[in-house]
């Protein structure tokens, strides 16, 4: 039972790093204020008419996202409160995890499609440049990643 509860904690840790992240480049970075996706472009030092664009792009794709992010926090706090409920219960676990994945993959799809768009109005330079600091944050998404699974979790 401790190990089920472990490997589920595990799992559930794993999931929130990616909800985390989604968050981060979905609701932050495409709907509202700072976010990585932001962050980033604010390095590229865009001309004015640039930042208009971008701008018309997260607000035309705002009313997309909403719902997707407030399911993801639904989705987590129905996962919480069934982790919460007692006993493991295996098919509703399956349940929500599915139900979560579906709604991630929307929210790729959507992080996709503006990143495309936007992308159109990238210069070269900026465009050599946006890859280099997604290049940098991945690196150092892949240490904290292994740093965090090579210690084992606390009982």
């Amino acid at each position: 039972m401790k190990s089920t509860r472990t490997r589920i904690f595990t799992i559930s840790a794993a999931v929130l790093l990616i909800v985390a992240a989604a968050i981060a480049q979905g609701r932050h970075g495409f709907g509202g204020p700072g976010g990585d996706f932001r962050h980033m472009l604010r390095q590229l030092d865009l001309t004015p008419d640039q930042h208009s664009q971008v701008k018309a792009i997260f607000e035309k794709e705002k009313p997309a996202l909403q719902p997707l992010m407030q399911q993801m926090r639904q989705n987590h706090q129905a996962m919480k409160a069934l982790e919460a409920s007692g006993p493991f219960d295996e098919a509703k676990t399956r349940a929500l995890a599915t139900q979560n994945a579906q709604t991630m993959i929307e929210l790729q799809v959507a992080h996709a499609r503006i990143k495309s768009e936007i992308m159109q109005i990238l210069t070269a330079d900026q465009k050599a440049k946006l890859a280099q600091i997604e290049a940098n944050r991945e690196t150092r998404m892949q240490e904290h990643m292994k740093a965090h699974m090579a210690s084992p979790p606390e009982n």
